[in-house]
């Protein structure tokens, strides 16, 4: 596995990551309704979405040439997308790309790094060491979600 940075080329298969994770592995944990309003796959324009990749500082997690997994981190240290493509779950991309956003945050001095996690994915973040701050509940597209405010305290 190669973690690297996000490449333009990558659009299309972060994108496929991040619908695939949603309506695959984060279903189980939430409604229907829910999983098309955090997806909304009719709003997604790849232009906007490449957009975004780059000025998030995305990573992107690569087997064999293919996109198994992305992250980004922000300078004040929020994780805002943490998605990794459901056929490679279970084999450490997210543990990789995570690792990879710890040591630079830790690099730049970023005393803590946060994030707003799913249901799903909040098991993965306290495994490796962030505490639940807040249980939220925000609304996404008209409809109300779960997730929860997440923090770990870095050291030097």
């Amino acid at each position: 596995m190669k973690i690297r940075t996000y490449a333009e080329s990558d659009a299309p298969a972060t994108l496929g990551v991040f619908m695939s994770a949603i309506t695959q592995t984060a279903a189980l944990n939430y409604t229907q309704e829910q999983t098309d309003a955090w997806a909304r796959p009719n709003e997604r324009n790849l232009d906007h979405w490449n957009a975004a990749r780059n000025s998030l500082n995305t990573i992107v997690a690569d087997i064999n040439g293919n996109v198994a997994g992305f992250s980004d981190v922000s300078d004040s240290g929020y994780i805002d997308m943490m998605f990794v493509a459901p056929e490679f779950g279970r084999r450490g991309v997210a543990s990789a790309l995570l690792a990879h956003l710890q040591r630079q945050a830790i690099s730049q001095g970023t005393p803590e790094l946060t994030t707003h996690a799913s249901i799903t994915a909040r098991p993965f973040f306290e495994r490796h060491g962030f505490t639940v701050i807040a249980e939220q509940h925000p609304i996404t597209n008209g409809v109300q979600m779960v997730n929860y405010q997440m923090r770990l305290q870095l050291s030097a």
